[in-house]
């Protein structure tokens, strides 16, 4: 069963496709996703809590970790209710302001989210190749800078490509291929000059997914050299293993964005649910990983849950 287009959707109206063929799984397929969004609203905000509560996390890179929850949680509540407006059947449509809304905190999430794990990278190296000077280079100062910097990258970049979607003139099936809002599915289905749109976003790619990822693996490049340089084993072991849950992190955020890229390049062929569901694991997968990773990870993260949740009993 296909989404059909319907004559009384408005020109200002949009209809999310969902999983197209799997509607009368609907229900069933609402559990698992309730228990996602669940996991990522609990997992992100028991992280903010116990770095808030706890003195001895505020440091760098707990305040860093913090900024990636807060993004988590943002991403997983500007998406989310859309998805499960779907399954449990209330609405398949969506006004194109709030579609705009939508696509804007996607993207400015998603990049914001980058230059996040670029932040972490850069406190890894200072803490493994300068730990004399850790302090005195991410000082609090510096990082609500780096912090603001992040905001104002993520957001202010954007604002001129999706400001021009409001004036565009949609005269397609108004019909989104995903249950959420992306900026490349309304410039599909859009008839007015997108070039702007498709050469500005390609290079927003290019200067903070693409060179976020180089600078990146450039920071583990110099982190590798200098542990080598370690005489102990013990101590380069040590070194490394801070670096385990950034690491997993990165994984987590950039594999499901290559994935995507691959099946909407190569993947044509492919069953349309293919493509939503790839769409929804590039949402919802680090939100849901991240807090995991940092809970087992990280013994000071790990520690502070136990001990939280041994006062509760």
């Amino acid at each position: 069963m296909s989404v059909q287009p319907d004559s009384k959707i408005s020109n200002s109206t949009f209809l999310l496709t969902g999983f197209p063929g799997l509607e009368r799984e609907y229900p069933w397929l609402s559990i698992p996703f309730s228990c996602i969004y669940a996991m990522v609203l609990s997992g992100n905000c028991l992280v903010l809590h116990v770095i808030r509560t706890e003195p001895s996390l505020h440091e760098p890179m707990f305040y860093f970790l913090a900024m990636l929850a807060l993004t988590d949680l943002c991403m997983g509540l500007s998406t989310v209710h859309t998805v499960l407006g779907i399954l449990w059947g209330l609405s398949r449509e969506i006004g194109l302001d709030a579609c705009i809304a939508q696509t804007f905190f996607v993207h400015g999430l998603s990049c914001m989210e980058s230059g996040v794990l670029l932040a972490m990278a850069f406190d890894r190296f200072t803490a493994i190749c300068n730990p004399l000077r850790y302090t005195s280079i991410l000082t609090n100062t510096r990082i609500i800078n780096i912090g603001v910097a992040i905001l104002a990258r993520s957001f202010l970049f954007i604002t001129a490509p999706i400001v021009r979607l409001k004036f565009f003139d949609y005269c397609r099936p108004h019909i989104l291929s995903h249950s959420f809002c992306l900026h490349q599915d309304l410039l599909r289905l859009a008839c007015s000059d997108i070039r702007f749109n498709s050469f500005y976003a390609l290079a927003l790619v290019i200067c903070t997914l693409f060179l976020d990822s180089v600078l990146i693996l450039v920071s583990y490049v110099l982190i590798l050299h200098s542990v080598l340089t370690i005489a102990s084993r013990e101590e380069r072991f040590k070194s490394l293993q801070t670096c385990v849950s950034h690491i997993c992190a990165v994984l987590v955020f950039y594999i499901p964005i290559i994935g995507l890229t691959m099946v909407h390049r190569f993947g044509k062929h492919l069953s349309p649910v293919v493509h939503v569901l790839m769409g929804n694991i590039y949402i919802l997968f680090p939100p849901l990983m991240n807090p995991i990773i940092y809970s087992v990870k990280t013994q000071q993260i790990r520690t502070r849950i136990q001990r939280w949740f041994t006062k509760q009993n």
